[in-house]
């Protein structure tokens, strides 16, 4: 299937990781996997998750004051703690947690009330499932994966009836988060942990397809997702194809209670613009408390980010990958037409703004935000090789405190010189 055009163009989602691992404030599955927190405690987290001030319309308007386009909500981790009410597997928040309902339905209307796009996130690993650890990776990546017993069998006591009555109960999942909820994305993790082959992608992806044609899947579906999913840097090199940035907020992807390291909001400005300058899409994680609010620190970061992007909006949305690293001294994003280039300025210029190897003629610069125009020339250029064009420094009143959009306004589409100079 060709890649859903939302996609392209929604530039930022907001992830969410909710789930009991808030209740304690331990990391999401992981706190059991690796033995920091021992098992029997982690799963009495059940009893403190009450969801008891879960709005998940106030996510929604929080989301799209944030600028976001689409958001995704672990409906299920590795701890295989469903957050609907599941009729395949006995552990989910509506008979095991005092939450005592679902919360996947109430997220997916509040959100496609403000035009989100749903996104859901599910692992295909469940490290609680009684017939998960029954086989394990032909080729493990790693020692920990091979020897975990929540992970893989021991050797000789492999169970290919176990195994398949696990991928039955993980189809039977993700068949109804397709039929009742209707995802836009479907985001899976865990792929790790076996071999394309033993997940049977291929079957689970037309199980999907089926269900909603229309659905986007990420690529840790291995040869049949659609789109990349770095984490937590920003790469020096985009991906081929559509992808996105997961990055989280402060340093933790669910609720930490000591977790105060924040991004600043012009920290996140600057991830978001050098991801959307390469052509992907930020994903920005937050982690609410069990009750289901996301913190003051959290939500104070989103709308900052948010009332950036409002000012900068042309910039944003609509646009494609700018020029390419060496041309401008930060991000750029380009017009759909090619016509109109948008150079982010992180710092305010104190003399000129240069853009080098810029061979179509400059129309018209502005300060985006408050229209100022600025001006501009070209100093030097040789035969094919085309001079620098100096953009002179907007004034204080022009500067945006996170980061300057200088709208450069071309005769003609974008070209660029990407030689060696002539000898």
């Amino acid at each position: 299937m060709p890649m859903q055009p939302w996609f392209r163009d929604a530039k930022l989602g907001i992830f969410v990781h909710y789930g009991i691992y808030a209740v304690d404030g331990v990391p999401e599955s992981w706190s059991f996997y690796t033995g920091e927190v021992p098992h029997d405690r982690y799963m009495r987290q059940l009893d403190g998750f009450t969801a008891a001030r879960y709005e998940p319309r106030a996510w929604a308007r929080l989301f799209a004051r944030a600028g976001a386009k689409y958001a995704v909500l672990t409906a299920r981790h590795h701890d295989g703690v469903a957050l609907w009410d599941s009729a395949h597997g006995d552990l989910d928040v509506v008979r095991n947690t005092p939450a005592g309902r679902d919360l996947i339905g109430p997220y997916t209307e509040a959100l496609r009330e403000e035009g989100l796009k749903v996104g859901l996130y599910y692992s295909h690993s469940d490290w609680n499932h009684p017939d998960y650890a029954s086989t394990v990776h032909p080729q493990p990546p790693d020692e920990e994966l091979r020897t975990n017993p929540y992970t893989s069998a021991r050797p000789g006591h492999e169970d290919p009836a176990a195994w398949a009555r696990y991928l039955g109960y993980r189809d039977g999942q993700v068949g109804e988060l397709v039929d009742r909820f209707r995802p836009d994305l479907l985001w899976f993790d865990g792929e790790w942990e076996r071999s394309e082959e033993q997940w049977r992608m291929r079957e689970l992806a037309e199980l999907i397809l089926a269900g909603n044609p229309d659905t986007v899947l990420n690529a840790r579906m291995l040869s049949h997702g659609d789109y990349a999913t770095p984490e937590q840097g920003v790469p020096l090199q985009a991906p081929d194809g559509p992808w996105e940035l997961c990055l989280t907020v402060n340093d933790s992807w669910g609720f930490q209670h000591g977790d105060e390291h924040h991004k600043s909001v012009r920290q996140l400005v600057r991830y978001f613009t050098e991801t959307i300058g390469m052509g992907g899409n930020l994903l920005l994680d937050v982690g609410p408390r069990e009750d289901g609010t996301i913190t003051p620190a959290q939500t104070a970061r989103l709308e900052g980010l948010g009332a950036w992007i409002a000012r900068h909006a042309e910039a944003v949305y609509g646009t494609v990958a700018g020029l390419p690293a060496g041309h401008h001294y930060g991000p750029s994003t380009l017009s759909a037409d090619r016509r109109t280039l948008y150079l982010v300025c992180f710092d305010p210029p104190r003399e000129s703004v240069s853009v080098r190897g810029l061979r179509t003629p400059v129309k018209r610069v502005t300060v985006l935000g408050t229209g100022a125009e600025l001006g501009h020339d070209v100093i030097g250029g040789l035969d094919d090789v085309p001079g620098v064009t100096w953009i002179d420094a907007p004034g204080a009143a022009d500067v945006d405190e996170r980061a300057t959009v200088l709208a450069v306004e071309l005769d003609g589409e974008l070209d660029v010189y990407r030689g060696v100079g002539r000898d």
